[in-house]
């Protein structure tokens, strides 16, 4: 196979694997009404896949450098399917729910850095940052589509047929990964691996923390929008109402999504001709400041809710591969895997704080008001900003 269709098929079985990861957060308001949530229960079950994933990737990540990293993805796809077919089948409130969504972190663990070492580990130079941010843009593309479907097809046939979707394109994930990653590890560069969770190499790296760094902060800020996103414009339509002409707020987040991915390849090109500390520094700012606006349009109208929430998509999307890159190509090559774990970990814990913060400001305030959903948005600014200081500083010194 050529290294453009192996990485072509790589792309397409993740974004078979992810295409069920937002599905819950999609179809949140029916779930919060049906299982009677507060909104802290539900930023816990958001929140649990992000701790699920934190949870596993430091070991499957850095088993990677040490077994074919195609195993890891099987088991992953693996979990990410048992996943989806659990709550078709057996999910019925808050306990088992987040079980199934932790099992869901668990699986994209296996998933997502190591199908991204499998092209790291294949290609070089410039065909390796093309095929990261090819990479991004396939799991962009999925989340968004993850909304879309989602909603759909809840609302054709309701959620049991959203998660009998995500089960199959699960099946799918891991039939090509079975079928096209390589079987063996690749040889080795550099100095062996320290042991399994060892990663103080990767923390003396000054360079890779760096990026680590600002994407534990992005991730935050990502996670926060994408979990609440579809229920803050039903809120935004139930109060204020919606013209004819305004997609359902499933569909709103979808497209926010796919701009989001034209976003992210611009942003990823910028970073190559401008520097990526200069567009990551441009993007952070205009997040912190967007964050800080979003919740309060909730106060004017539905249309400008959904502006508001596709402008803050744009920037958050704008240094997404650029960060993702930048710890890859810093990563010393023997070291890859256990750099990449960490840059998974860090950056998905704060993944989990972003919906759970969010959730108990919603449950401080109410889910219905201007205060809860500006502080359950705008909370993320101050972190954004410590987190730029603190990517900068790392980078000065390396």
């Amino acid at each position: 196979m050529t290294q453009k269709g192996f990485a072509l098929a790589v792309v397409a079985a993740q974004v078979l694997a992810q295409i069920g990861a937002f599905a819950l957060a999609a179809l949140l308001p029916g779930f919060i009404e049906r299982w009677e949530l507060s909104s802290a229960q539900a930023g816990w079950m958001l929140g649990i896949f992000f701790a699920g994933y934190v949870a596993a990737v430091p070991v499957l990540v850095a088993l990677t450098d040490r077994i074919p990293a195609r195993r890891v993805y099987l088991f992953g796809t693996a979990c990410t399917a048992l996943s989806h077919l659990g709550f078709m089948l057996v999910a019925d409130g808050f306990w088992t729910g987040l079980a199934l969504r932790a099992l869901a972190g668990i699986g994209w663990a296996g998933c997502y850095m190591p199908g991204l070492k499998v092209l790291a580990d294949r290609l070089s130079g410039g065909a390796q940052a093309r095929a990261v941010g090819w990479h991004a843009a396939g799991v962009g593309v999925s989340g968004a589509a993850s909304f879309l479907v989602a909603g759909g097809l809840d609302a054709l046939a309701g959620p049991n047929a959203a998660f009998l979707f995500c089960f199959a394109a699960a099946c799918g994930a891991f039939a090509i990964g079975f079928a096209v990653m390589p079987r063996s590890v690749p040889p080795r560069e550099g100095p062996a691996p320290a042991g399994l969770l060892d990663f103080r190499p990767v923390l003396r790296n000054r360079a890779a923390m760096a990026w680590i760094t600002g994407y534990t902060f992005h991730t935050w800020e990502m996670a926060a929008v994408r979990a609440w996103g579809v229920t803050f414009l039903t809120v935004a339509v139930a109060v204020h109402g919606a013209p004819a002409w305004l997609p359902a707020p499933s569909v709103l987040i979808a497209l926010a999504g796919l701009l989001g991915i034209a976003v992210s390849l611009t942003g990823n090109e910028l970073s190559v001709r401008l520097g990526r500390m200069r567009v990551v520094s441009l993007a952070t700012a205009a997040g912190a400041l967007l964050s800080l606006g979003v919740g309060a349009s909730i106060a004017f109208s539905a249309p400008l809710a959904a502006l508001a929430v596709l402008a803050w998509y744009a920037a958050i999307f704008l240094d997404s591969s650029a960060l993702t890159a930048g710890t890859v190509q810093a990563a010393e090559p023997g070291r890859r895997g256990a750099t990449m774990g960490l840059h998974s970990m860090c950056g998905y814990a704060g993944g989990f704080m972003g919906p759970l913060a969010a959730g108990w400001a919603l449950d401080l305030f109410g889910r219905e008001t201007v205060w809860g959903w500006a502080l359950a948005f705008g909370h993320v600014a101050p972190f954004l900003l410590f987190g730029l200081w603190l990517l900068r500083r790392l980078g000065r010194a390396a």
